[in-house]
């Protein structure tokens, strides 16, 4: 009855202990291609030992040093502002062999002398002001501090209104509003050749959650990572397996499971003894084998992946091994 139940024990110890080191180990390849194993850092911001992780973090981004378009004084509460400037201009347009021509907004310089008829179709050869990009000088999400790749990785886009009365002398005396956009037209309604449009968009302040390395205190993009990316920037609270979906979550309570396996195995590992010695004091030697059997145990399943806990479950079982060599000798000559 005893060598029964003991031997169920074994089975189940061993069996839980695989169980944990595997789904940790197939968590960790999967992991890997993206960069490395996931914390999941929730609010608390940067937390030592945190170094070179790859970061899952939610929340709605802080802008601590807001972006501003010098030329406008415009100056937004957003990760990144986009202005764009547009001129009215030729445009050619081909249907089939039919060409013809029409006036049209462009954001960069269409180039007459290429049309099939240029005459009478000259467009303007320089554009005023340039459209560009503003990003903020910091931006934390969760406590975390964004690179500048993740800033610009931010996504969603509205549109910024603009405010005539915050523009420079020079520029207020050629703009004026005209529903979201600053124009030059003396007429908005009807845009001459070579008039000027000028718009923002935000980047919106919504709920993200972001994965990237932790480097510093400054999340950045693994650039080593096997995927080509090495980051996720997503609208919303996600999980893991949101962001990820193709890395299965790792097992939960993972130190419980551990050491649950090593109890198993180690009562197991008593009843054996206890059916041969009758001893009680052969609860510490149980207990040993116990911590040496799923060390190994545990050791052999992360062969052929990180080599780090390969070494520490092996050191682990050499040592529970010559604890194991130390008890049965005491206890022999007892």
């Amino acid at each position: 009855m005893l060598l029964g139940g003991a031997a169920v024990l074994l089975i189940a110890g061993l069996g839980l202990a695989a169980i944990t080191e595997r789904g940790l180990l197939i968590h960790h390849l999967a992991a890997a291609r993206h960069g490395g194993d996931v914390v999941a850092a929730g609010a608390r911001g940067p937390q030592p030992g945190l170094h070179g992780s790859m970061v899952l973090v939610s929340g709605t981004p802080e802008v601590v040093e807001q972006p501003r378009d010098g030329d406008f004084n415009l100056t937004v509460a957003t990760p990144a502002l986009d202005r764009r400037v547009e001129m009215f201009q030729w445009r050619e347009v081909r249907l089939g062999d039919d060409v013809h021509y029409e006036l049209d907004w462009a954001d960069q310089l269409l180039d007459a002398s290429k049309f099939e008829h240029p005459r009478g179709h000259a467009n303007p050869t320089s554009m005023p002001l340039q459209s560009h990009r503003f990003v903020a000088a910091m931006v934390r999400v969760g406590g975390f501090e964004l690179g500048p790749f993740l800033i610009n990785a931010l996504p969603g886009a509205e549109t910024v209104t603009p405010e005539p009365a915050r523009l420079p002398a020079n520029l207020a005396a050629s703009f004026s509003v005209y529903h979201d956009y600053l124009v030059t037209s003396a007429n908005p309604d009807s845009p001459q050749l070579g008039d000027v449009r000028v718009s923002w968009q935000a980047v919106p302040l919504q709920p993200v959650t972001v994965f990237a390395r932790l480097d510093g205190e400054r999340l950045v993009r693994a650039s080593q990572a096997g995927d080509g990316m090495g980051y996720q920037v997503q609208v919303g609270d996600r999980t893991l397996s949101d962001v990820l979906p193709d890395v299965p979550d790792p097992p939960e309570f993972t130190t419980a499971r551990r050491a649950a396996a090593m109890l198993l195995v180690a009562i197991g590992a008593f009843l054996l003894l206890w059916e041969r010695r009758r001893r009680a004091s052969d609860a510490m030697l149980a207990l040993a084998i116990g911590v040496t059997a799923i060390a190994a145990v545990s050791c052999a399943c992360w062969l052929g992946g990180d080599w780090q806990p390969v070494l520490t479950w092996l050191a682990v079982a050499v040592g529970g091994g010559l604890a194991v060599t130390l008890l049965h000798r005491r206890m022999g000559h007892a």
